[in-house]
C-alpha cells in the first residue's frame, strides 16, 4: 500500500509538471492543456494515438523525396518553428504546408494541396522534429523585405481584433477574454498554435492551421476564406508572432 502511494504521487507530479512545462513563464499556455483527460491520455500514447500513422509515412517520404536535398530531417529541426515566412517575391507569405508544397513542384512529382495527406504528413514529421524548440517568427533582413513583413503582421493583428460574421466576434474575444469558458464541450484556450498540425476527432484526419482558422471563420458564421489566401497567412504571422518563445508540441489531437 505504501509503495502503491509513492507511485500515484510520482506518477501525479509528473503530470503536473507536464502542464507546467506547457505553461511560459507569462502565462501563455498550450492549448493542449485544455485538452480532456481521456483525450490527453490518447495524445500521450504512442500505441494508440493516430497521429502516428502520419508521422510514419511522414518519415518515409522524407527518406524518399526530400533526404537527397536536406539530408536527415533533425538537421531541419529548426525549420517547422520559423514559418511563415516571406517567399522569395518578398510579397506573399507562406507556411510550413506551402513549402512543402512548392518542393515538391520541383521535383518529379505529383503535386499535392496544403490539406493533402502527403504534405500533412511530410508536415507532422517536420513538427514532431522540432518538438520543443521554441518558436522563432521574426522579420527577414532587408529593408523593404522587412516593410512588407511588418505590413503583413499588422494586417493579422487587425483581423484578430476585427468582429466578423453573424455572431459578431473576433478572435480576441473568445482567445483573450473568454479563456477557460465552457464552449459547447470545449474549454476555451488562448488560441497559441503550438500543436499543429492537429488530429481533429470531429474531422477524423490531420488538418492544418490554415483548416483551423476556417473552421472558426464557420463557426462564427462568417464568409470563409479560400484556403491559402492572403487573410490567412496574415493572421498565421500574428498568431505565430503572439505565440514567440513557447515550444512547439505538436503534432496533437484536439476534439
Amino acid at each position: 500500500m505504501k509503495l502503491l502511494k509513492v507511485f500515484i504521487g510520482a506518477l501525479l507530479a509528473l503530470l503536473v509538471s507536464l502542464v507546467y512545462a506547457q505553461t511560459t513563464k507569462d502565462g501563455r499556455t498550450s492549448d493542449s492543456v485544455y485538452l480532456s483527460k481521456q483525450l490527453q491520455e490518447l495524445q500521450n500514447d504512442t500505441t494508440r494515438n493516430p497521429i502516428s500513422l502520419w508521422q510514419e509515412r511522414g518519415q518515409s517520404l522524407w527518406q524518399g523525396q526530400c533526404k537527397s536535398c536536406h539530408g536527415e530531417i533533425n538537421i531541419l529541426k529548426r525549420s517547422a518553428a520559423t514559418f511563415p515566412r516571406l517567399a522569395q517575391d518578398g510579397k506573399s507569405l507562406v507556411n510550413l504546408e506551402d513549402q512543402i508544397v512548392r518542393c515538391q513542384s520541383r521535383q518529379n512529382t505529383p503535386v499535392n494541396t496544403i490539406e493533402s495527406e502527403e504534405v500533412l504528413s511530410l508536415s507532422a514529421a517536420l513538427h514532431q522534429a522540432a518538438k520543443n524548440e521554441s518558436i522563432a517568427v521574426s522579420a527577414p533582413t532587408g529593408m523593404l523585405a522587412s516593410e512588407q513583413w511588418q505590413a503583413r503582421l499588422k494586417s493579422g493583428e487587425v483581423l484578430y481584433q476585427a468582429r466578423i460574421g453573424r455572431m459578431n466576434l473576433a478572435c480576441m474575444h473568445c482567445h483573450d477574454q473568454k479563456v477557460g469558458a465552457q464552449m459547447r464541450a470545449d474549454t476555451i484556450s488562448q488560441g497559441h498554435p503550438t500543436g499543429f498540425p492537429i488530429y481533429r476527432l470531429s474531422w477524423q484526419t490531420m488538418g492544418s492551421i490554415d483548416r483551423r482558422l476556417r473552421a472558426c471563420y464557420s463557426g462564427v458564421q462568417a464568409t470563409v476564406p479560400p484556403a491559402g489566401s492572403a487573410e490567412l497567412r496574415d493572421l498565421e504571422l500574428y498568431l505565430k508572432v503572439r505565440a514567440n518563445g513557447m515550444p512547439l508540441d505538436g503534432p496533437s489531437i484536439r476534439r
